[in-house]
């Protein structure tokens, strides 16, 4: 199986390559922007799979199937929360969220490899997911949770929530109130629950609400450290694969 990686952020391209040569993925290129992938791919044999980010340095990526008639699988690889990639489903085979999960990734390579379609039926419709990246659907998120504190049951506000982040198997909403809650759910389950606009994961550990951050520094090996209102217990460090995402978040 030949891969190809399109993703601008050099760091995560090549870890991801790392990731796929554990799994025996030959990945013949690593492409980084918009411009460049259409000139490799009209200069050179598509591959079989393609791992592709969505937001690239001069546009989306989707700017290359403008170009260019790709005959290749797709799994992406985004930051875009999981229910604007309902219609991604329709047009790959399957995506992957950053920070990428060495496990996910391994389920994903072998869906490929189960279900691989054959290049003259591969072909992609991406309005529906534009539409829902320059004008998402308005959902419903959960605005409470519920914690258990001895024989009580605690209502916990999303919006007095600081952070949320998983320790020792468990998953912990802290309050602006300098409590620590723990919840019945995982960091990935809430995924789907917690509004992009106000909480975002800079890790596997942490997700943070905007508006309870007080101070962003910058920190060791091009990452950045968060300092919330409360929350004190721990170092929360963005990823050097999410710093990029994180910054047009707070945008």
């Amino acid at each position: 199986m030949k891969a190809i990686i399109i993703e601008d952020e050099k760091p995560a391209a090549r870890r991801l390559n790392r990731l796929l040569e554990e799994l025996d993925v030959e990945v013949s290129t690593m492409l980084h922007s918009v411009e460049e992938s259409v000139y490799w791919f009209q200069n050179n044999e598509h591959p079989d799979l393609i791992f592709l980010d969505i937001q690239l340095s001069d546009g989306l990526s989707f700017e290359i199937f403008d170009a260019v008639a790709i005959k290749s699988a797709i799994i992406f690889t985004t930051a875009y929360d999981e229910y604007a990639l309902q219609a991604f489903k329709l047009n790959s085979i399957d995506y992957l969220l950053k920070p990428i999960d060495d496990e996910e990734l391994e389920k994903a390579v072998k869906k490929y490899q189960e279900f691989k379609p054959e290049k003259e039926n591969i072909s992609f419709d991406f309005e529906d997911i534009k539409k829902l990246l320059v004008n998402p659907v308005e959902r419903e998120y959960k605005k409470r949770f519920t914690a258990k504190v001895g024989q009580h049951l605690k209502i916990v506000n999303a919006d007095e929530v600081e952070c949320f982040y998983s320790e020792n198997k468990g998953t912990y909403a802290a309050t602006t109130d300098g409590r620590n809650y723990l919840l019945d759910t995982t960091l990935e389950n809430l995924e789907g629950e917690l509004s992009p606009k106000i909480f975002f994961r800079v890790s596997r550990k942490y997700y943070v609400n905007i508006n309870h951050i007080n101070d962003i520094i910058s920190y060791t090996n091009s990452r950045l450290q968060i300092k919330m209102n409360h929350y004190k217990d721990q170092s929360i460090i963005v990823s050097r694969e999410r710093v990029k995402d994180f910054k047009l978040w707070l945008e």
